[in-house]
């Protein structure tokens, strides 16, 4: 089964960064909020999702 995590683009973990999903989908929606949530902030973190080794 494939599972996917979210990351931090500079390697920190948070509330967000070390999470893990059973669908790329999930992992989306949680990082589609969180940006929707900041609007044109400058201050944001940057995430992106990696599929984990089965």
């Amino acid at each position: 089964m494939t599972s996917y995590r979210i990351i931090r683009d500079d390697g920190s973990i948070d509330r967000i960064a070390g999470q893990s999903f059973e669908s790329y989908d999930a992992a989306y929606g949680v990082l589609e909020r969180y940006y929707g949530d900041l609007c044109c902030s400058d201050e944001r973190e940057f995430y992106q999702i990696v599929e984990e080794p089965s």
